[in-house]
C-alpha cells in the first residue's frame, strides 16, 4: 500500500462513498498489480475507441466515482466563484452555448460526448475537434482521458488504444482552453489513484511516487454474477512497454497539468486536497532522492521520456531536465505550507538554483561557446578548470561547424563526463523557454535558430523531434540497428506535428507569435488530408511515417492548442512559468562571488 493510500485510509470519513467493488479482496497478478477480483482476469474484450459503460442487467457502475473522492479535501473544496470568473475572463468566452460551469467543476450539457459518427466538416479545426472528442475514453460514464490513436481501420492498435499520460497533456490543455474542465479533473484524480498501486518487474519494485506510462479501461465480470460487470483501470508502469523502461516524464507532466488545471479553471480545491498534496510530495521525493550523481540534473535511462526507444539519450537528457525544472516550479507554487513540508521545500529551492545554473552554463552552445570548446585544454586537474567535464574538442562534429548560425544558439541534448550530445532536441529547448529555464537572451536565441534553420527543422511539416539524424555506423551502434528509428524517421530525426503547441507557447511567451503562425500554416496544408499522422519521415518531412499511426490524438490536440493560443494569446500566460526572482538573484550572487580559492592546500 502506497503512502498516499495509507494517508487516505487513515482519514476519518475518507472514501465514504466507496462502492462495494472497492471492498473486494485485492490480489496481485503475475506482474504484481492489484486486481479487484478473487479470480484472475478472464480474457476480456479489448475496448477500442471511446470506452463506454458496460452492458449489464440493471447493475449500477461499481467503480470509484470522482464525486465521492472530492470529499477528501482541505479548505473550501468547492468552486471559488471569483477565481472562476477571473479564469474565464482570461480564457475569453470559449464555452459553447448551454455549457455552464456546474457546482462541482464539471460542465452541464453535452460536453465531451462522442458523436455517433464522423460528420463532414468545413474546416481543419472543426474536424480536429470532432476527432478529439471521438478519442475520449469513459470510465463509469465519466470522461477520463483520450486514447493515443483512433484509426477505425487499424485492426491491431497494440497499446495505442490506451490513455498515455504524456499524450493526454495537449488534449487536456485543449479542453482547459475550451472551458471544459471535467475530463482533466477526472484524469488527474484517477491517475493519482494509480500512483500508489504496487508495481513489480522480475521481483523488483521501483520507488514510490512513480506515475504510470498509460492505463486502459477494462470490463470484467463481477464475482457470483456472470451477467453483471464492472469497469477497472489497468495501468502500465513500463513493465509491459517495449524495453521495459519506467516513464520518468509521466509524474513531471502530471504536476504541470495539475497547475494548468488550477490556473485555467480557477478551481484550486483539487490541488489543495490531501491526497493530491501527498501525490505531489511522493513525486518530488522520488526525484530529489540522494544518489551518487555529482550533478543537479536527473540521471535517467534511455527511453524514459517522449523518445521512448534507444536513441543514446541515457544520462542527463535535456527534455527531462526542462520538465523537471518546470515541475519543481509548479509544485512549489501548489504545495500548501505546513511543518512537514519545510525540508522538502528547502531541498526543492536548492535544486532549482543548482539546476538552473548548471543548464544555462554548461548545456548552452552558440558560435562563441563552440569556439571556446574548440580551443579547450584537456586533462585539467584543479578546482578552477575551464573544461570541467573534460570534453575533447574533436567531439565537435563537422555538421555542427557548418550548421550553427552566427545569430542564435540552443541547449545541447545531453552532458556527461567527456561527452556532449550536440544534437538539437526540440521539446527540451522549447520547454526550456516555457519554463524560464533559459534566460531571456537564450530564449530568443533558440527561436532565432529555429527561424534560421527553418528548412531543416520545419520544412514541409513541423517539427523535427531532433536534428540531425543518426546515420550509418553511428545509427547501428547507438540504436542497436533499430528498424523503427532508421535515419530521418520516428525519433531519429522524424517530424512530429504534436510539437506545434510547445512551439506556439514558446513563441507567444517571447512575443514572437509569427513564428508559430507560420508553422501552423505549414501544417494546415496537409495534416488533415494525411489523416493526422503520428509523425513524418525523410529529411524534409515529405512522407507520412512508415509505421506512423493515423488519427493520432496528440497530433490533433497539438494543432488545436496552437490554434487556440494564437487566437487568444493571453491564455498562454496560464501555462508558462515566469522567471523566478529568487533564482535570478541567487545566480547573480553566485557569479559575483566566484569560486573560493584555498590559501593553503594539504595532501592527506
Amino acid at each position: 500500500m502506497g503512502i498516499a493510500e495509507v494517508a487516505l485510509h487513515s482519514m476519518p470519513g475518507a472514501f465514504a462513498g466507496h462502492s462495494p467493488a472497492s471492498n473486494l479482496p485485492l490480489i496481485a497478478d503475475a506482474r504484481g498489480r492489484r486486481k479487484r477480483s478473487t479470480n484472475s482476469f478472464p480474457s476480456s474484450r479489448a475496448l477500442q475507441g471511446p470506452v463506454k459503460s458496460p452492458v449489464s442487467r440493471a447493475v449500477e457502475c461499481q467503480c470509484q466515482r470522482i464525486d465521492d473522492l472530492a470529499r477528501v479535501t482541505e479548505g473550501n473544496g468547492t468552486w471559488v466563484k471569483d477565481a472562476v470568473d477571473k479564469a474565464s475572463h482570461a480564457l475569453g468566452d470559449v464555452r459553447a452555448p448551454g455549457q455552464a460551469v456546474g457546482g462541482n467543476g464539471s460542465l452541464n450539457g453535452s460536453a465531451v460526448k462522442p458523436p455517433s459518427q464522423r460528420r463532414k466538416v468545413s474546416s481543419v479545426e472543426d474536424e480536429a475537434w470532432d476527432l478529439l472528442r471521438e478519442s475520449v475514453v469513459y470510465y463509469c460514464g465519466s470522461p477520463v482521458g483520450t486514447i493515443a490513436a483512433n484509426d477505425p481501420n487499424d485492426a491491431n492498435p497494440m497499446n495505442y488504444d490506451q490513455v498515455f499520460i504524456r499524450d493526454f497533456i495537449p488534449s487536456g490543455i485543449a479542453f482547459l482552453l475550451k472551458g471544459e474542465y471535467e475530463i482533466v479533473r477526472n484524469f488527474i484524480l484517477h491517475t493519482l489513484q494509480l500512483q500508489s498501486w504496487e508495481k513489480t518487474m522480475d521481483c523488483h519494485s521501483p520507488g514510490q511516487g512513480l506515475m504510470p506510462a498509460s492505463f486502459k479501461v477494462r470490463t470484467i465480470p463481477l464475482d457470483g454474477d456472470e451477467d453483471a460487470t464492472e469497469e477497472v483501470l489497468d495501468p502500465d508502469f513500463g513493465e509491459a512497454a517495449i524495453g521495459r523502461v519506467a516513464p520518468v516524464d509521466s509524474g513531471l507532466w502530471w504536476i504541470i497539468l495539475l497547475r494548468a488545471y488550477g490556473k485555467c479553471s480557477g478551481d484550486l480545491s483539487v490541488q489543495e486536497r490531501i491526497d493530491v498534496q501527498t501525490g505531489i510530495k511522493m513525486i518530488l521525493k522520488l526525484c530529489l532522492a540522494d544518489g551518487f550523481d555529482m550533478f543537479p540534473t536527473l540521471l535517467v535511462t534511455d527511453g524514459s521520456c517522449m523518445i521512448d526507444r534507444r536513441m543514446g539519450i541515457h544520462g542527463h537528457p535535456l527534455e527531462i531536465q526542462a520538465l523537471f525544472y518546470s515541475a519543481l516550479l509548479c509544485a512549489r507554487e501548489m504545495l500548501t505550507p505546513e511543518d512537514g513540508s519545510a525540508d522538502l521545500i528547502r531541498a526543492l529551492n536548492n535544486r532549482l538554483i543548482a539546476l538552473s545554473f548548471h543548464i544555462r552554463e554548461y548545456y548552452w552552445v552558440d558560435m562563441q561557446k563552440l569556439n571556446e570548446i574548440y580551443r579547450y585544454k584537456t586533462e585539467e586537474y584543479s578546482y578552477d578548470a575551464v573544461n570541467k567535464f573534460n570534453i575533447y574538442p574533436d567531439q565537435i562534429s563537422p555538421w555542427l561547424v557548418e550548421w550553427i548560425p552566427p545569430k542564435g544558439g540552443y541547449f545541447i541534448g545531453n552532458l556527461q563526463p567527456a561527452h556532449m550530445d550536440f544534437r538539437f532536441f526540440s521539446l527540451g529547448n522549447l520547454w526550456s523557454i516555457v519554463s524560464s529555464l533559459a534566460t531571456t537572451h537564450q530564449s530568443h536565441a533558440i527561436l532565432d535558430l529555429i527561424e534560421s534553420k527553418w528548412s531543416d527543422l520545419v520544412a514541409e511539416m513541423p517539427l523535427k523531434i531532433c536534428y540531425p539524424a543518426l546515420e550509418n555506423q553511428e545509427w547501428k551502434i547507438i540504436t542497436g540497428s533499430d528498424p523503427k528509428n532508421t535515419p530521418w524517421s520516428y525519433h531519429n530525426g522524424g517530424s512530429w506535428p504534436t510539437l506545434l503547441w510547445q512551439l506556439t507557447l514558446a513563441s507567444i511567451k517571447m512575443n514572437r507569435p509569427e513564428i508559430a503562425a507560420k508553422a501552423v500554416e505549414v501544417a494546415e496544408r496537409r495534416i488533415a488530408i494525411d489523416k493526422w499522422p503520428e509523425y513524418y519521415d525523410t529529411k524534409r518531412a515529405r512522407f507520412i511515417g512508415k509505421q506512423s499511426r493515423l488519427y493520432q490524438t496528440w497530433s490533433i490536440a497539438g494543432y488545436l492548442v496552437a490554434k487556440q493560443l494564437l487566437d487568444k494569446p493571453d491564455a498562454a500566460r496560464l501555462l508558462w512559468n515566469d522567471e523566478d526572482a529568487e533564482i535570478l538573484n541567487a545566480l547573480s550572487t553566485n557569479r559575483k562571488r566566484g569560486k573560493k580559492v584555498l590559501k593553503k592546500t594539504f595532501i592527506v
